[in-house]
């Protein structure tokens, strides 16, 4: 038997379903483990806590998956797990709405995985040797749920590098997605880019904030930073803004917004697509005296671990400080972070230190989070990474 004993006092957090074992926490191994085995973790007095896969390359030496000591961790096992991630969802896919994550890693009890429908395709993400073991079960359970033209893997993420693996894309299952997949969120139509487009391919996590949001936007200029291909921008024109500029430093984003943009029938006379460095092109607004009434602000994730907090933070405030300074009295800053490690006092805290410094006096009128399909595990607080502040100049 694979056997990973704690070390004594080490076992608390495994006790109250923390799904991770830091490789510090670990006394011994027993079995000689290989990366992505399943083992069996015990605490000091070798009373059986849980079942979890192996990685001895990663910090997070164990995922857990499993505390009932009567259950086997087989086949069908990683089934029932895809079967139930897929079937709390099915009320969200709807007529106007065919795109969602159907599997959020930890938080639906499959570490290490991220899979994301996009209309007819599926998009998934594998950072855990563990899982990647266990893929191609997973995979068809995916087909055998939702029956998708393809299944296609986008595993080039940063993560793998630390559990020991190579990144992987490539078509796993069906037909190559094309260069464009048409999908619908909150009945607007999105060219997404599956193979070469950022993460996934979209962000579904910003589906409820983009549609409250744009409540704001009706007959009012708007700024959409870090655009991506879209979200915000359209729902804003959607809801009547009369004009909006959408700033991008990717040429493929910038290209994929101009499609959606033409794709929904808005007024192209009314949108402004500019590819650069978002906190250049706030510098260049300020110059120029330009004023809006709506800015939207959500920048890539600045802090990814707890010891880069500090930078990340004074990179907030920066950024919400350029942002604020280009308001009109009365207007609305929608801001976001992705980033897992910065809570939403801390948050808070950043932007009111952002608006001292532009000289403003704001309110905090609405805070976002992500949707249903990004559920947040009670014992894994971890998963609860995107916060978002609705702000008012006074």
């Amino acid at each position: 038997m694979k056997k990973i004993i704690l070390n004594k006092g080490k076992d608390k957090a495994a006790w109250q379903l923390h799904p991770w074992i830091f490789s510090g926490a670990i006394a011994r191994a027993l079995g000689s483990p290989q990366n992505g085995d399943i083992v069996s973790v015990f605490n000091h007095d070798d009373e059986f806590i849980a079942y979890g896969m192996y990685n001895g390359n990663s910090r997070v030496a164990v995922r857990l998956l499993e505390w009932d000591p009567q259950q086997e961790i087989n086949e069908q096992w990683w089934r029932n797990r895809v079967a139930r991630a897929v079937k709390n969802r099915k009320g969200l896919l709807q007529e106007d709405n065919n795109t969602l994550r159907l599997i959020f890693a930890e938080a639906d009890f499959i570490p290490g995985l991220i899979a994301d429908k996009y209309g007819d395709y599926i998009s998934i993400q594998v950072h855990a040797a563990g899982t990647e073991v266990v893929k191609h079960i997973i995979v068809d359970e995916l087909v055998n749920q939702l029956s998708p033209k393809g299944v296609y893997e986008r595993s080039d993420l940063k993560a793998r590098e630390h559990e020991g693996l190579l990144d992987l894309n490539g078509l796993l299952y069906g037909e190559v997605p094309p260069t464009f997949v048409d999908i619908l969120e909150n009945g607007i139509h999105y060219q997404v880019n599956i193979v070469e487009g950022q993460k996934s391919g979209f962000y579904c996590d910003q589906r409820e904030n983009r549609a409250i949001t744009a409540r704001y936007a009706k007959g009012k200029k708007v700024l959409d930073c870090f655009c991506y291909s879209g979200g915000f921008t359209l729902n804003a024109f959607r809801e009547g803004a009369v004009s909006v500029t959408s700033v991008d430093s990717s040429a493929l984003a910038i290209e994929t917004l101009k499609n959606n943009v033409r794709k929904n029938g808005f007024d192209e006379n009314k949108h402004h697509a500019v590819q650069s460095d978002v906190n250049k092109y706030l510098r260049e607004l300020g110059e120029q005296g330009e004023k809006f009434d709506l800015i939207i602000l959500d920048p890539p994730k600045y802090a990814p671990s707890r010891s880069t907090l500090d930078k990340a933070s004074r990179a907030y405030k920066d950024l919400n400080r350029r942002g604020l300074m280009l308001l009109n009295s009365g207007g609305l800053l929608a801001t976001y972070s992705c980033s897992g490690a910065m809570d939403i006092d801390t948050f808070k805290q950043v932007i009111a230190w952002a608006a001292l410094d532009a000289g403003k006096e704001i309110q905090f009128i609405y805070q976002y989070c992500q949707p249903e399909d990004h559920p947040v595990r009670a014992s894994f607080p971890e998963g609860e990474y995107l916060k978002g502040l609705l702000v008012r100049v006074v």
